[in-house]
């Protein structure tokens, strides 16, 4: 299992999580409120959304570390497309204490 987190500074954190999961939710079961999201893309990969005041924190989890970039950049090229009113600077970090 390869983990990987980006925290994202926005001041509109909750209203793009929220749009990022309205629009998985037509493919997946995807489950949200204004500060927390989850979307289960499929069985080995999934996006965690938290949002505050200041950020919006991405979690992704993949089954085979070779999906991480992959992955990474669907999930960022979304965000980049709802948030096309600011430049946002989405970088991933790799967790090494997923296993």
């Amino acid at each position: 299992m390869a983990k990987s987190v980006s925290t994202v500074r926005t001041d509109h954190a909750s209203r793009y999580l929220q749009q990022l999961c309205k629009h998985w939710s037509h493919k997946f079961e995807v489950e949200f409120n204004e500060t927390a999201g989850k979307v289960p893309f499929r069985p080995e990969a999934s996006l965690g959304l938290a949002a505050d005041a200041a950020n919006l924190i991405l979690t992704l989890n993949v089954e085979k570390s070779e999906d991480l970039e992959r992955m990474q950049n669907v999930v960022a090229d979304h965000l980049k497309r709802f948030a096309f009113r600011e430049e946002l600077d989405v970088v991933w970090t790799a967790d090494a204490s997923a296993v």
